[in-house]
């Protein structure tokens, strides 16, 4: 189906497109679902079974489920997918995951809930976000590069079977769709605990389905195409770096699906809070809490690239394909995420220095 069409706008132009609308379907629902990793992770680890941690469960369960089912049907084969055809990093996974979780809660977001929250106004999101770009472009090709290689290097593991959490334990698709019903149930029983409204329930599954729609749009590129065309789907780290650099460098590079998805999600998420009339400008309210703001952009730009994605490019696309490394950065994510609210924003939040401004709503 999609062969005439790339044949009429081009593959660059499509692929491109194709980033911009899977993007803007994800910046729409995530901005009406308030969906946020670091909000759920902090209702988890005080005990509580909020809306928040809802909304996250069925946003990852969508998406686990629908990917397995599509790879079920026979209509999409991720076997090729980076997350698990190529050479990872357990060491990266879980020292980048930590990282990345105490960067968060720090920033009152992960990178893609700072760019939704950008779209709608908010300053401190926004800054956040470029020092998060700033620092994963330093991380992967820059001055923090030798670093992260480093702690790379500690902890490989092989591309293929091994990088299959699934295939680790003998489990092949029917087992990948019993669990993924699993995780689909335990989201709809927290949703009616935590009586979620209906809004809010099918928000954070369409959320969940965008993950979904770029890894069957970009297979079906793939497959329409004469050239090679990568196989993947919803992430921010390197996509974030790579719209920095075409602004600071060179207006003239190739476009692509990662190329679509930064913009695709301001756009999605600035519409959704215009036509729900969520549109303003917030900024910070003092130094010490912009300081908390820029070390937490720092520690999620560095975690990222170190652990190969973010809150959404492992913690949900890489681990809706069961990709070891993701679920060991979302599991590193969780903790570090936990351990930083309990020390920062629980524990000793005087010695700390870091709280004051953090309980302003982003």
């Amino acid at each position: 189906m999609l062969t005439s069409v790339v044949d009429l706008v081009g593959e660059d132009l499509l692929s491109w497109l194709g980033g911009l609308a899977v993007g803007g379907l994800f910046g729409f629902f995530a901005q009406r679902s308030r969906f946020c990793l670091r909000a759920a992770a902090i209702e988890f680890s005080r005990g509580e079974s909020g809306q928040r941690l809802a909304v996250w469960l069925l946003t990852f369960a969508a998406a686990l489920m629908g990917t397995q089912l599509f790879v079920a049907l026979g209509w999409l084969d991720v076997s090729n997918a980076r997350q698990l055809a190529q050479q990872g990093s357990i060491s990266g996974a879980l020292i980048g995951g930590v990282m990345f979780g105490c960067g968060m809660v720090l920033a009152r977001g992960c990178a893609s809930r700072l760019l939704v929250l950008s779209a709608n106004g908010n300053l401190r999101a926004l800054l956040s976000g470029l020092v998060f770009a700033v620092t994963a472009q330093a991380a992967w090709r820059g001055l923090l590069s030798p670093a992260r290689d480093w702690l790379t290097r500690l902890w490989l593991v092989d591309g293929g079977p091994s990088r299959d959490i699934m295939s680790l334990f003998g489990g092949a698709t029917p087992e990948k769709l019993a669990f993924s019903a699993i995780w689909l149930l335990a989201g709809f029983a927290f949703a009616f605990h935590s009586r979620l409204p209906p809004r809010l329930l099918w928000s954070a599954l369409f959320t969940g389905v965008a993950v979904v729609a770029g890894w069957v749009f970009t297979y079906q590129l793939a497959e329409a195409s004469f050239s090679p065309v990568a196989l993947k789907s919803l992430t921010f780290s390197g996509p974030s770096a790579d719209v920095l650099m075409l602004v600071l460098n060179s207006p003239y590079v190739r476009l692509d699906f990662d190329l679509g998805v930064v913009p695709g999600v301001f756009l999605g998420s600035l519409v959704a809070a215009a036509w729900a009339r969520e549109l303003r400008l917030e900024g910070f309210s003092d130094g010490l809490g912009m300081r908390r703001y820029l070390i937490g952009a720092v520690l999620m730009g560095f975690g990222a690239m170190l652990a190969g994605g973010c809150a959404v490019g492992a913690g949900i696309t890489g681990a809706s394909v069961f990709a070891l490394t993701a679920w060991i950065v979302l599991i590193g994510m969780w903790l570090g995420a936990g351990l930083t609210d309990l020390i920062v924003d629980r524990g000793f939040p005087q010695k700390a220095g870091l709280t004051a401004g953090h309980r302003g709503q982003t």
